[in-house]
């Protein structure tokens, strides 16, 4: 049963994968860039930046793929016209969160 749906990184969702399913756990190891513990300091240093473009699912393909430019982040985030700064801060988190 489903009882919330909520984006989560790779990082995050290991949390939440059946200890059982050792091919599922192997398959997110292989793609997360982060622990746990730093995904989740990622998460709420992004969230504290409160940019109203910036949401949760933004901010789970932000920390799977941790862009370090401003044409990496606009790849990404293809969607959203971010001005130079809000494209400053993000990019100045994730370099202090890695």
């Amino acid at each position: 049963m489903i009882k919330q749906a909520k984006a989560l990184s790779l990082a995050e969702a290991q949390e939440y994968i059946n200890n059982d399913d050792a091919d599922m756990k192997r398959f997110v190891k292989n793609f997360k860039p982060l622990k746990v513990e730093k995904a989740k300091e990622m998460r709420k240093k992004l969230e504290s930046l409160e940019l109203i473009k910036l949401n949760e699912k933004h901010i789970s393909k932000i920390i799977d793929l941790l862009p370090e430019s401003k044409e990496d982040l606009s790849k990404i985030l293809s969607d959203i016209n971010f001005s130079e700064d809000e494209i400053n801060k993000i990019l100045s988190t994730i370099k202090e969160q890695k």
